[in-house]
């Protein structure tokens, strides 16, 4: 049986973000940027309706690295990412984690971290480096 600390493993998170959770990531970081909030504006942009913030689509990885994959106890150690195709509000994604390499003398992981649309294309993609002691030496 394959578990969380096996090189390869993967976790699937389902997930979506409502316009109100674009709106309170907006007020919390300070980044208005109507391409975001205002449909108008955004209806005349390369996207022709509003989207995601990069950073609000990323910080699915933090939820589910505190609270699910490995779970509780995770320290966040560092995370890459390139933001590949745009997110909209309402629309079911899929957060996909792979382990590629285990440090076990640190109790680390390095993760790969990716996001899919409902067409299974890329998004978001990243790596992670997490610390859980679920990955240290027995």
């Amino acid at each position: 049986m394959i578990d969380k600390t096996t090189i390869g493993y993967t976790f699937n998170h389902s997930f979506t973000f409502s316009q109100q959770d674009v709106i309170n990531f907006a007020e919390a970081t300070g980044d208005k940027n109507p391409i975001h909030l205002n449909e108008a504006y955004a209806a005349n942009s390369i996207f022709k309706r509003p989207i995601i913030h990069g950073f609000l689509g990323g910080s699915i990885f933090s939820k589910v690295f505190g609270t699910v994959f490995p779970g509780e106890g995770t320290i966040y150690i560092k995370q890459g990412l390139s933001f590949i195709r745009p997110m909209h509000v309402d629309t079911a994604y899929t957060a996909t984690f792979t382990t590629l390499e285990v440090f076990p003398k640190e109790g680390r992981a390095r993760i790969k971290t990716e996001v899919f649309n409902p067409q299974l294309k890329t998004t978001i993609s990243g790596e992670a480096l997490i610390q859980n002691k679920i990955y240290l030496l027995p």
